[in-house]
């Protein structure tokens, strides 16, 4: 987790560097006009990113039918329905509302890792001493299965980028947004880390291989309390996954008509809300649509490999950007030249082991 973070960093100083320049909506789409002015190139840079968005929200929709079930004997497809709709409902609030409702989610939803991780150090010096087990050794097996387990949890931080969708509305976004981008990876990776320590000190490796649920496991072991608790949990995330992406989809889309590559009526917001209603109605239709009507198995694994496709495309446009002025301007965060070139290998590197080993 920690080696992913750094990977995922930079990239992340990439879209700061971005982001601080251009704080828009459809941001994505935004930085390829600016880098390399075709219209086309950037339409379907933004229309990727909706894809890659839908895709991966009507996954977490269709995944969230299971955990609800164990409370709401309904059918998966209802489920699917009143969660995707429920969101929408709110995606349609106020910015402030549904992102607060959105942060609150996501409190709730770390709480459960939190209690994990507490409940492991309340074992006392056992998970200090046993520390060392952490360590692989030297021989060659064991950091192969670090470095394959680390592409794996270079997708368990991807979505932070999703955050430059609402730069615009943010009151400094020069200064909140690259604090935001460092802070959710640096938070994420510390706690993924302190929940994988205590997991593999808590149960025994094998037995964690053999479990269909690991962390469920882990959870019950260390508390004494009832997976339905988890299930809970489980419960908020899967809806905090589906609002994040919801609110991002609609900025996409307003954004993208605001620049002329959509529709303008996407591009209107309501006078009450200060929100683009109509952008977030076809969101949260296509979510619909795909976790109802389309095989997720087969599309779901493109959503990693859209997004590496999306970031190796930033990496590029800021490393174009940079070349083409004498001096970044005044009051933006500003990363060395070096940094996006390695983001632009890095995701060039794991857009290729992404496809070698799991297509």
């Amino acid at each position: 987790f920690a080696l992913a973070a750094l990977i995922m960093g930079l990239s992340a100083a990439s879209f700061a560097e971005l982001g601080t320049r251009m704080p828009v909506s459809a941001s994505e789409a935004a930085y390829v006009e600016k880098a390399f002015g075709r219209r086309w190139f950037s339409l379907l840079t933004g229309l990727l990113v909706i894809l890659t968005a839908v895709i991966s929200a009507a996954t977490i929709s269709a995944g969230s039918a299971g955990y609800i079930g164990v409370f709401l004997p309904w059918e998966p497809t209802w489920i699917i329905m009143v969660v995707v709709v429920m969101m929408g409902l709110i995606a349609c609030l106020a910015t402030v509302h549904s992102i607060s409702f959105a942060g609150v989610m996501t409190v709730i939803e770390v709480a459960g890792l939190v209690l994990i991780v507490g409940a492991g150090l309340s074992q006392g010096s056992t998970l200090v001493t046993r520390l060392p087990e952490m360590w692989p050794g030297w021989e060659l097996a064991g950091w192969t299965g670090i470095a394959s387990t680390a592409l794996i949890a270079v997708f368990a931080f991807i979505g932070f980028e999703h955050l430059v969708n609402i730069a615009e509305e943010m009151k400094s976004p020069s200064w909140t947004l690259p604090r935001a981008l460092f802070l959710t990876l640096g938070l994420t990776a510390v706690i993924y880390g302190l929940v994988v320590w205590v997991a593999v000190t808590a149960v025994p490796p094998a037995e964690l291989a053999a479990s269909p649920a690991p962390l469920a496991l882990v959870f019950e072991r260390l508390t004494g309390l009832p997976l339905i608790t988890l299930s809970a949990i489980a419960i908020v995330a899967t809806l905090n996954g589906v609002i994040v992406h919801m609110i991002m989809i609609s900025r996409v889309v307003y954004g993208l008509a605001q620049q002329g590559n959509l529709p303008a009526v996407l591009g209107r917001v309501n006078t009450t809300t200060g929100t683009p209603l109509v952008a977030t109605a076809i969101g949260a239709a296509l979510i619909l649509l795909f976790a109802l009507a389309v095989p997720l198995e087969g599309l779901a694994k493109l959503t990693s490999q859209g997004t590496l496709v999306v970031f190796a495309i930033i990496n590029l446009a800021l490393i174009r950007i940079k070349l083409s002025e004498a001096a970044p301007p005044q009051g933006v965060f500003v990363c060395a030249i070096w940094v996006p070139i390695a983001g632009l290998s890095a995701s060039v590197l794991l857009l290729l082991l992404d496809i070698a080993l799991f297509s």
